[in-house]
Protein backbone atom coordinates (compact mmCIF):
# COMPACT_ATOMS: atom_id res chain seq x y z
CA UNK A 1 0.00 0.00 0.00
CA UNK A 2 1.44 3.52 -1.32
CA UNK A 3 2.01 6.07 1.82
CA UNK A 4 -0.71 8.45 0.52
CA UNK A 5 -3.47 5.71 0.63
CA UNK A 6 -2.41 5.69 4.50
CA UNK A 7 -3.26 8.90 5.28
CA UNK A 8 -6.90 8.72 5.47
CA UNK A 9 -9.87 10.41 6.43
CA UNK A 10 -12.34 10.01 9.53
CA UNK A 11 -14.69 8.50 6.87
CA UNK A 12 -12.57 5.81 5.71
CA UNK A 13 -14.13 2.38 6.50
CA UNK A 14 -10.85 1.15 6.81
CA UNK A 15 -10.37 2.25 10.31
CA UNK A 16 -13.23 0.46 11.61
CA UNK A 17 -12.77 -3.02 10.02
CA UNK A 18 -10.37 -4.11 12.80
CA UNK A 19 -9.40 -3.33 16.20
CA UNK A 20 -7.18 -0.62 16.21
CA UNK A 21 -5.07 1.10 18.82
CA UNK A 22 -5.09 5.01 18.69
CA UNK A 23 -2.10 7.07 19.40
CA UNK A 24 -2.30 10.88 19.76
CA UNK A 25 0.45 13.92 19.27
CA UNK A 26 2.17 16.01 17.18
CA UNK A 27 5.21 13.85 16.01
CA UNK A 28 7.43 17.27 15.23
CA UNK A 29 10.66 15.47 14.98
CA UNK A 30 10.33 11.36 15.77
CA UNK A 31 12.49 9.67 18.12
CA UNK A 32 13.60 6.62 20.31
CA UNK A 33 10.72 7.37 22.40
CA UNK A 34 8.29 7.96 20.02
CA UNK A 35 9.29 4.47 18.85
CA UNK A 36 8.94 2.97 21.87
CA UNK A 37 5.36 4.58 22.70
CA UNK A 38 4.20 3.29 18.68
CA UNK A 39 5.43 -0.17 19.42
CA UNK A 40 3.77 -0.71 23.06
CA UNK A 41 0.12 0.72 21.11
CA UNK A 42 0.71 -1.51 18.15
CA UNK A 43 0.67 -4.45 21.00
CA UNK A 44 -2.81 -3.69 21.41
CA UNK A 45 -4.58 -4.18 18.93
CA UNK A 46 -3.94 -5.57 15.51
CA UNK A 47 -3.70 -2.63 13.67
CA UNK A 48 -2.07 1.08 14.83
CA UNK A 49 -3.71 4.08 13.72
CA UNK A 50 -1.77 7.92 14.42
CA UNK A 51 -3.79 11.18 15.11
CA UNK A 52 -1.67 14.08 14.12
CA UNK A 53 -2.07 17.09 15.22
CA UNK A 54 -3.21 19.62 12.46
CA UNK A 55 -0.62 22.99 12.04
CA UNK A 56 -3.77 25.42 13.09
CA UNK A 57 -3.90 23.81 16.46
CA UNK A 58 0.03 23.86 16.94
CA UNK A 59 -0.20 27.57 16.28
CA UNK A 60 -2.59 28.73 18.17
CA UNK A 61 -1.00 26.62 20.95
CA UNK A 62 1.98 28.62 20.60
CA UNK A 63 4.09 24.72 19.33
CA UNK A 64 6.19 27.96 17.85
CA UNK A 65 8.02 26.24 14.44
CA UNK A 66 7.59 23.26 13.43
CA UNK A 67 7.39 20.79 10.14
CA UNK A 68 4.19 20.94 8.66
CA UNK A 69 0.77 18.56 9.46
CA UNK A 70 1.45 16.56 5.96
CA UNK A 71 5.87 16.69 6.61
CA UNK A 72 5.28 14.87 10.18
CA UNK A 73 2.58 12.74 8.73
CA UNK A 74 4.56 11.38 5.91
CA UNK A 75 7.55 10.53 8.85
CA UNK A 76 4.96 8.65 11.16
CA UNK A 77 3.50 6.93 8.03
CA UNK A 78 6.69 5.96 7.01
CA UNK A 79 7.44 3.19 9.94
CA UNK A 80 6.37 0.23 9.33
CA UNK A 81 4.25 -0.56 12.06
CA UNK A 82 2.11 2.20 11.61
CA UNK A 83 -1.01 1.23 9.82
CA UNK A 84 -3.19 4.93 9.04
CA UNK A 85 -2.30 7.83 10.10
CA UNK A 86 -4.94 10.76 10.58
CA UNK A 87 -4.36 14.24 10.43
CA UNK A 88 -6.77 16.21 13.01
CA UNK A 89 -7.48 19.12 10.18
CA UNK A 90 -11.19 18.55 9.94
CA UNK A 91 -12.23 16.86 12.86
CA UNK A 92 -11.56 16.40 16.07
CA UNK A 93 -9.96 13.69 18.21
CA UNK A 94 -13.32 13.04 20.25
CA UNK A 95 -14.87 12.28 17.20
CA UNK A 96 -12.38 10.21 15.54
CA UNK A 97 -12.59 7.95 18.78
CA UNK A 98 -16.41 7.71 18.04
CA UNK A 99 -16.14 7.19 14.46
CA UNK A 100 -13.54 4.61 15.11
CA UNK A 101 -14.47 2.73 18.56
CA UNK A 102 -10.66 2.15 19.43
CA UNK A 103 -9.78 -0.96 21.19
CA UNK A 104 -7.10 1.00 22.99
CA UNK A 105 -6.43 5.02 22.96
CA UNK A 106 -2.37 5.19 23.90
CA UNK A 107 -1.51 9.11 25.25
CA UNK A 108 1.47 9.86 26.56
CA UNK A 109 2.53 9.92 29.73
CA UNK A 110 1.92 13.64 30.16
CA UNK A 111 -1.35 13.10 29.97
CA UNK A 112 -2.26 11.34 33.24
CA UNK A 113 -1.88 13.83 35.31
CA UNK A 114 -2.70 17.11 33.34
CA UNK A 115 -5.30 16.76 30.78
CA UNK A 116 -7.02 19.50 29.26
CA UNK A 117 -10.24 19.87 28.38
CA UNK A 118 -9.94 17.94 24.63
CA UNK A 119 -8.24 15.05 26.09
CA UNK A 120 -10.32 14.54 29.23
CA UNK A 121 -13.30 14.36 26.20
CA UNK A 122 -11.36 12.10 24.30
CA UNK A 123 -11.02 9.92 27.65
CA UNK A 124 -14.41 9.68 28.42
CA UNK A 125 -14.95 8.56 25.41
CA UNK A 126 -12.52 6.28 24.38
CA UNK A 127 -13.45 4.73 27.57
CA UNK A 128 -16.75 3.65 26.69
CA UNK A 129 -16.19 1.00 24.43
CA UNK A 130 -12.34 0.65 24.76
CA UNK A 131 -9.66 1.33 27.30
CA UNK A 132 -7.03 4.16 27.94
CA UNK A 133 -3.35 3.66 28.37
CA UNK A 134 -0.68 6.13 29.09
CA UNK A 135 2.83 5.53 28.02
CA UNK A 136 5.88 7.42 26.71
CA UNK A 137 9.84 6.99 25.99
CA UNK A 138 12.69 8.95 26.58
CA UNK A 139 12.52 12.75 26.26
CA UNK A 140 13.31 14.94 23.08
CA UNK A 141 16.97 13.99 21.96
CA UNK A 142 16.99 17.09 19.76
CA UNK A 143 15.37 20.26 19.40
CA UNK A 144 13.84 20.94 16.12
CA UNK A 145 13.62 24.21 16.26
CA UNK A 146 18.05 24.64 15.75
CA UNK A 147 16.62 23.65 12.52
CA UNK A 148 14.88 26.96 11.87
CA UNK A 149 16.36 29.54 14.84
CA UNK A 150 19.46 31.06 15.67
CA UNK A 151 20.49 31.20 19.76
CA UNK A 152 19.44 34.13 20.00
CA UNK A 153 15.77 33.55 19.13
CA UNK A 154 15.83 30.27 21.02
CA UNK A 155 16.87 31.76 24.21
CA UNK A 156 14.73 34.82 23.79
CA UNK A 157 11.54 32.04 23.69
CA UNK A 158 12.99 30.18 26.71
CA UNK A 159 12.81 33.64 28.34
CA UNK A 160 9.32 34.18 27.45
CA UNK A 161 8.46 30.52 28.71
CA UNK A 162 10.17 31.57 32.51
CA UNK A 163 8.24 34.77 32.17
CA UNK A 164 5.34 33.02 31.48
CA UNK A 165 5.54 30.25 34.30
CA UNK A 166 6.45 33.28 36.90
CA UNK A 167 2.61 35.16 35.64
CA UNK A 168 0.64 31.72 36.27
CA UNK A 169 2.33 31.60 39.57
CA UNK A 170 2.08 35.22 40.82
CA UNK A 171 5.69 35.04 41.04
CA UNK A 172 7.57 38.83 40.58
CA UNK A 173 11.15 40.52 40.81
CA UNK A 174 10.19 41.54 44.16
CA UNK A 175 9.47 38.13 45.23
CA UNK A 176 12.79 37.09 44.50
CA UNK A 177 14.66 39.58 45.62
CA UNK A 178 12.52 39.19 49.08
CA UNK A 179 13.79 35.60 49.09
CA UNK A 180 17.52 36.07 47.59
CA UNK A 181 17.84 38.88 50.77
CA UNK A 182 16.54 35.87 53.43
CA UNK A 183 19.63 33.69 52.16
CA UNK A 184 21.68 35.18 55.21
CA UNK A 185 19.68 33.81 57.45
CA UNK A 186 20.32 30.15 56.62
CA UNK A 187 22.85 27.77 58.37
CA UNK A 188 24.26 24.72 56.17
CA UNK A 189 26.46 22.04 56.35
CA UNK A 190 28.09 21.00 52.65
CA UNK A 191 29.25 17.56 52.81
CA UNK A 192 30.46 15.46 49.95
CA UNK A 193 33.42 15.04 47.60
CA UNK A 194 36.54 17.59 47.36
CA UNK A 195 37.52 17.83 43.73
CA UNK A 196 39.95 19.64 42.03
CA UNK A 197 39.35 21.38 38.13
CA UNK A 198 42.51 21.45 36.17
CA UNK A 199 41.81 23.89 32.57
CA UNK A 200 44.61 23.45 30.24
CA UNK A 201 44.42 26.03 27.74
CA UNK A 202 45.96 24.83 24.28
CA UNK A 203 46.57 25.79 21.11
CA UNK A 204 46.44 23.07 18.41
CA UNK A 205 49.37 22.23 16.53
CA UNK A 206 48.52 19.59 13.95
CA UNK A 207 48.81 15.90 13.81
CA UNK A 208 51.88 14.21 14.87
CA UNK A 209 54.34 12.57 12.50
CA UNK A 210 55.15 9.22 14.81
CA UNK A 211 51.17 8.72 15.03
CA UNK A 212 47.54 9.99 14.66
CA UNK A 213 47.59 11.67 17.35
CA UNK A 214 46.52 15.60 17.83
CA UNK A 215 49.73 17.77 19.03
CA UNK A 216 48.84 21.15 21.29
CA UNK A 217 50.55 23.45 23.17
CA UNK A 218 49.97 24.38 26.35
CA UNK A 219 49.19 27.87 26.78
CA UNK A 220 47.68 28.64 30.29
CA UNK A 221 47.15 26.39 33.19
CA UNK A 222 44.58 27.13 35.97
CA UNK A 223 43.55 25.53 38.74
CA UNK A 224 39.14 25.61 40.56
CA UNK A 225 37.90 23.69 43.41
CA UNK A 226 35.05 21.58 42.75
CA UNK A 227 33.07 18.55 43.39
CA UNK A 228 31.07 19.37 46.54
CA UNK A 229 33.69 22.51 47.65
CA UNK A 230 32.27 24.24 44.60
CA UNK A 231 28.68 24.03 45.77
CA UNK A 232 30.01 25.29 49.56
CA UNK A 233 31.28 28.17 47.38
CA UNK A 234 28.40 28.72 46.02
CA UNK A 235 26.45 28.41 49.40
CA UNK A 236 28.62 30.94 50.85
CA UNK A 237 29.02 33.39 47.86
CA UNK A 238 24.75 33.49 47.50
CA UNK A 239 25.18 34.78 51.42
CA UNK A 240 24.23 31.93 53.21
CA UNK A 241 26.24 30.66 56.50
CA UNK A 242 27.97 27.26 55.34
CA UNK A 243 30.27 24.99 56.80
CA UNK A 244 32.20 21.97 54.63
CA UNK A 245 33.00 18.57 55.47
CA UNK A 246 34.74 16.22 53.39
CA UNK A 247 37.61 14.24 53.08
CA UNK A 248 41.29 14.74 50.84
CA UNK A 249 44.38 13.87 50.72
CA UNK A 250 47.77 14.27 52.18
CA UNK A 251 48.79 16.85 49.05
CA UNK A 252 49.34 20.36 47.58
CA UNK A 253 45.79 20.14 46.28
CA UNK A 254 44.13 19.89 49.93
CA UNK A 255 46.01 22.90 50.67
CA UNK A 256 45.20 24.74 47.53
CA UNK A 257 41.22 23.88 48.85
CA UNK A 258 41.35 24.68 52.08
CA UNK A 259 42.92 27.92 51.09
CA UNK A 260 40.27 29.08 48.52
CA UNK A 261 37.94 28.14 51.49
CA UNK A 262 39.43 30.38 54.34
CA UNK A 263 39.63 33.12 51.63
CA UNK A 264 35.51 32.70 51.14
CA UNK A 265 34.72 32.84 54.79
CA UNK A 266 33.92 29.32 54.86
CA UNK A 267 34.62 27.65 57.70
CA UNK A 268 35.99 23.64 56.48
CA UNK A 269 36.70 20.32 58.10
CA UNK A 270 39.19 18.86 55.93
CA UNK A 271 39.51 15.44 56.64
CA UNK A 272 42.97 14.14 55.69
CA UNK A 273 42.96 10.41 54.24
CA UNK A 274 46.71 9.33 53.42
CA UNK A 275 45.39 6.48 51.34
CA UNK A 276 43.81 8.36 48.69
CA UNK A 277 45.15 12.02 47.07
CA UNK A 278 42.86 14.65 46.79
CA UNK A 279 40.62 14.00 43.66
CA UNK A 280 42.19 15.59 40.46
CA UNK A 281 40.29 16.52 37.29
CA UNK A 282 42.09 18.24 34.06
CA UNK A 283 40.58 19.25 30.81
CA UNK A 284 42.61 20.30 28.12
CA UNK A 285 40.83 22.94 25.98
CA UNK A 286 41.38 24.13 22.86
CA UNK A 287 39.57 27.57 22.29
CA UNK A 288 37.24 26.66 24.51
CA UNK A 289 36.57 23.08 23.21
CA UNK A 290 37.25 20.01 25.15
CA UNK A 291 39.33 18.34 24.15
CA UNK A 292 39.46 15.33 26.77
CA UNK A 293 39.97 14.58 30.40
CA UNK A 294 42.15 13.13 32.90
CA UNK A 295 40.72 12.40 36.49
CA UNK A 296 43.11 10.93 38.67
CA UNK A 297 40.90 9.48 41.23
CA UNK A 298 40.59 6.95 44.50
CA UNK A 299 37.10 5.63 45.40
CA UNK A 300 37.51 3.14 47.89
CA UNK A 301 35.07 3.79 51.04
CA UNK A 302 36.42 5.79 53.90
CA UNK A 303 37.67 3.64 57.07
CA UNK A 304 35.76 3.60 60.06
CA UNK A 305 37.84 5.57 61.78
CA UNK A 306 37.81 8.73 59.07
CA UNK A 307 33.48 7.52 58.99
CA UNK A 308 33.51 8.60 62.63
CA UNK A 309 35.22 11.88 62.55
CA UNK A 310 32.83 12.81 60.12
CA UNK A 311 29.32 11.86 61.74
CA UNK A 312 30.82 13.27 65.34
CA UNK A 313 31.53 16.94 62.80
CA UNK A 314 27.80 16.94 61.70
CA UNK A 315 26.57 15.93 65.48
CA UNK A 316 27.62 18.79 66.76
CA UNK A 317 26.42 21.04 64.65
CA UNK A 318 23.40 20.05 64.37
CA UNK A 319 21.54 22.12 66.83
CA UNK A 320 22.41 25.38 65.16
CA UNK A 321 21.77 24.84 61.52
CA UNK A 322 19.16 24.58 59.06
CA UNK A 323 19.75 22.61 56.01
CA UNK A 324 22.32 19.70 55.02
CA UNK A 325 23.44 19.19 51.58
CA UNK A 326 24.80 16.33 50.74
CA UNK A 327 26.93 16.57 47.29
CA UNK A 328 27.95 12.60 46.75
CA UNK A 329 30.22 11.83 43.48
CA UNK A 330 30.22 8.24 44.77
CA UNK A 331 34.03 8.10 45.76
CA UNK A 332 33.42 7.25 48.77
CA UNK A 333 33.00 9.50 51.39
CA UNK A 334 29.04 9.41 51.92
CA UNK A 335 28.51 6.05 53.41
CA UNK A 336 25.59 4.80 54.75
CA UNK A 337 26.20 4.97 58.31
CA UNK A 338 26.69 8.56 57.59
CA UNK A 339 23.16 9.22 55.49
CA UNK A 340 21.60 7.09 58.63
CA UNK A 341 23.10 9.68 60.99
CA UNK A 342 21.92 12.74 59.10
CA UNK A 343 18.56 11.52 58.26
CA UNK A 344 18.29 10.63 62.60
CA UNK A 345 19.69 13.79 63.28
CA UNK A 346 17.43 16.20 60.53
CA UNK A 347 13.95 14.48 62.17
CA UNK A 348 15.81 15.73 65.99
CA UNK A 349 16.61 18.87 64.94
CA UNK A 350 13.94 19.87 62.17
CA UNK A 351 17.19 19.90 59.61
CA UNK A 352 16.23 20.13 55.81
CA UNK A 353 18.22 17.27 53.68
CA UNK A 354 18.96 17.92 50.14
CA UNK A 355 21.00 15.18 48.20
CA UNK A 356 22.82 15.31 44.74
CA UNK A 357 24.20 12.06 43.47
CA UNK A 358 26.58 12.62 40.48
CA UNK A 359 27.46 9.41 38.38
CA UNK A 360 27.92 8.12 35.08
CA UNK A 361 27.63 4.47 35.63
CA UNK A 362 26.00 2.08 37.97
CA UNK A 363 27.80 1.68 40.94
CA UNK A 364 25.92 5.51 42.19
CA UNK A 365 21.79 5.30 43.23
CA UNK A 366 19.79 8.48 44.31
CA UNK A 367 17.58 6.45 45.75
CA UNK A 368 19.90 6.12 49.04
CA UNK A 369 18.73 9.35 49.66
CA UNK A 370 15.44 8.70 51.58
CA UNK A 371 13.24 11.05 52.79
CA UNK A 372 15.09 14.27 51.54
CA UNK A 373 13.46 17.81 51.17
CA UNK A 374 14.82 17.60 47.79
CA UNK A 375 16.75 15.76 44.92
CA UNK A 376 18.09 16.71 42.04
CA UNK A 377 18.95 13.51 39.93
CA UNK A 378 20.03 13.59 35.94
CA UNK A 379 17.21 11.04 34.03
CA UNK A 380 19.76 8.56 33.70
CA UNK A 381 20.97 9.05 37.50
CA UNK A 382 16.91 8.60 38.15
CA UNK A 383 16.94 5.25 35.38
CA UNK A 384 19.41 3.89 37.54
CA UNK A 385 18.26 4.21 40.71
CA UNK A 386 14.92 2.10 38.85
CA UNK A 387 16.92 -0.09 36.29
CA UNK A 388 14.54 1.35 33.72
CA UNK A 389 15.75 2.27 30.33
CA UNK A 390 12.16 1.61 28.38
CA UNK A 391 9.44 3.64 30.59
CA UNK A 392 8.27 7.46 30.08
CA UNK A 393 9.90 10.02 32.16
CA UNK A 394 7.11 10.75 33.96
CA UNK A 395 6.57 7.44 35.16
CA UNK A 396 10.30 7.17 36.19
CA UNK A 397 9.73 10.90 38.27
CA UNK A 398 7.06 10.15 39.93
CA UNK A 399 8.06 6.62 41.17
CA UNK A 400 11.65 7.62 41.93
CA UNK A 401 9.77 10.44 43.96
CA UNK A 402 7.58 8.08 45.82
CA UNK A 403 10.08 5.31 46.44
CA UNK A 404 12.82 8.08 47.92
CA UNK A 405 10.01 9.53 50.26
CA UNK A 406 11.27 12.66 48.93
CA UNK A 407 9.44 16.07 49.40
CA UNK A 408 10.62 17.52 46.08
CA UNK A 409 12.10 16.59 43.20
CA UNK A 410 14.59 18.14 40.28
CA UNK A 411 14.99 15.92 36.87
CA UNK A 412 17.69 17.21 35.17
CA UNK A 413 17.42 17.27 31.67
CA UNK A 414 20.43 19.15 30.08
CA UNK A 415 19.97 21.50 27.38
CA UNK A 416 16.27 20.98 27.72
CA UNK A 417 16.46 22.48 31.13
CA UNK A 418 14.86 20.40 33.77
CA UNK A 419 11.51 19.43 35.47
CA UNK A 420 10.28 20.26 39.07
CA UNK A 421 7.81 17.45 41.10
CA UNK A 422 6.58 18.04 44.48
CA UNK A 423 4.35 15.97 46.74
CA UNK A 424 2.86 19.16 47.36
CA UNK A 425 1.78 19.91 43.85
CA UNK A 426 -0.97 18.30 41.65
CA UNK A 427 1.35 18.95 38.76
CA UNK A 428 5.11 19.09 37.79
CA UNK A 429 6.39 22.25 36.33
CA UNK A 430 8.93 22.13 33.20
CA UNK A 431 11.71 24.97 33.42
CA UNK A 432 13.59 26.06 30.21
CA UNK A 433 17.30 26.35 30.46
CA UNK A 434 18.04 29.99 29.53
CA UNK A 435 21.84 29.37 27.36
CA UNK A 436 21.63 27.02 24.77
CA UNK A 437 24.99 27.87 23.64
CA UNK A 438 27.18 26.89 27.10
CA UNK A 439 30.92 27.77 27.25
CA UNK A 440 31.41 25.71 30.05
CA UNK A 441 28.22 22.91 31.59
CA UNK A 442 30.89 21.73 34.59
CA UNK A 443 29.04 23.52 37.43
CA UNK A 444 25.21 24.17 36.15
CA UNK A 445 24.80 20.83 38.44
CA UNK A 446 26.47 22.31 41.60
CA UNK A 447 25.00 25.59 41.13
CA UNK A 448 21.66 24.81 40.38
CA UNK A 449 21.87 22.60 43.72
CA UNK A 450 23.28 25.02 45.83
CA UNK A 451 20.83 27.26 44.93
CA UNK A 452 18.06 25.43 45.30
CA UNK A 453 19.24 24.03 49.04
CA UNK A 454 19.56 28.03 50.09
CA UNK A 455 16.25 28.95 48.60
CA UNK A 456 14.16 25.88 50.11
CA UNK A 457 16.24 26.80 53.63
CA UNK A 458 15.32 30.66 53.32
CA UNK A 459 11.45 29.95 53.10
CA UNK A 460 10.75 29.77 49.29
CA UNK A 461 8.32 27.73 48.13
CA UNK A 462 10.07 24.72 44.96
CA UNK A 463 8.31 27.15 41.60
CA UNK A 464 10.26 30.34 43.66
CA UNK A 465 13.26 28.31 43.98
CA UNK A 466 12.78 26.85 40.26
CA UNK A 467 12.55 30.41 38.69
CA UNK A 468 16.07 31.75 40.96
CA UNK A 469 17.69 27.85 39.97
CA UNK A 470 17.20 28.13 36.40
CA UNK A 471 18.27 31.94 36.86
CA UNK A 472 21.92 30.40 38.90
CA UNK A 473 22.19 27.59 36.59
CA UNK A 474 22.39 29.55 32.95
CA UNK A 475 24.65 32.49 35.07
CA UNK A 476 26.93 29.08 35.56
CA UNK A 477 27.86 27.72 32.18
CA UNK A 478 28.63 31.10 30.93
CA UNK A 479 32.10 31.20 32.01
CA UNK A 480 35.00 28.64 31.98
CA UNK A 481 35.68 26.82 34.97
CA UNK A 482 33.20 26.16 38.14
CA UNK A 483 33.08 29.34 39.86
CA UNK A 484 31.26 30.57 42.74
CA UNK A 485 28.15 33.03 41.59
CA UNK A 486 27.47 36.19 44.09
CA UNK A 487 23.63 36.78 45.28
CA UNK A 488 24.57 40.86 43.73
CA UNK A 489 25.32 39.03 40.01
CA UNK A 490 22.15 36.24 40.32
CA UNK A 491 19.81 38.94 41.39
CA UNK A 492 20.56 41.32 38.43
CA UNK A 493 20.41 38.44 36.05
CA UNK A 494 16.85 37.45 37.62
CA UNK A 495 15.90 41.33 37.07
CA UNK A 496 17.50 41.18 33.47
CA UNK A 497 15.72 37.79 33.00
CA UNK A 498 12.12 38.86 34.41
CA UNK A 499 11.86 42.63 32.90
Amino acid sequence: MSINNKIVSINNSVLSADSVSLCYGHFNLTHPGHLRYLQHAKTLADKLVVAIISDKELDEDSFGHHFSEEERAESVINLQIVDYVVILNETTLDDLIDAIKPKALVLGKEFEQKQPKKISLAISTANKEGSVKFHAGEVHYFNSNLLYRNVSDIESSNRNKLNSICKDYNINVNNLEDRLNNFSNSKLVVIGDTIVDNYVACDALGMSAEAPVLVVKELENREFIGGAAIVASHVAALGAKCHYISVVGEDEQSNMVSKSLIEQGIYADLIVDTSRPTTYKTRYMVENQKLFRVSRIKDHKISEEIEQKIISKITALAPDINGILVSDFVYGVITQNILDTISNLSKQFDIKLYGDLQCSSQVGRVSKFNGFDLITPTEKESRIALDDDESGIEWVATTLLKNTNSKNMLMKLGSDGFIAYSKNLIDRQDFPALSVNPVDVTGAGDSLFAVMSVSLSSGANLIEASVIGTCMASLAVKDIGNTPITNDRLNQYIYEVLH
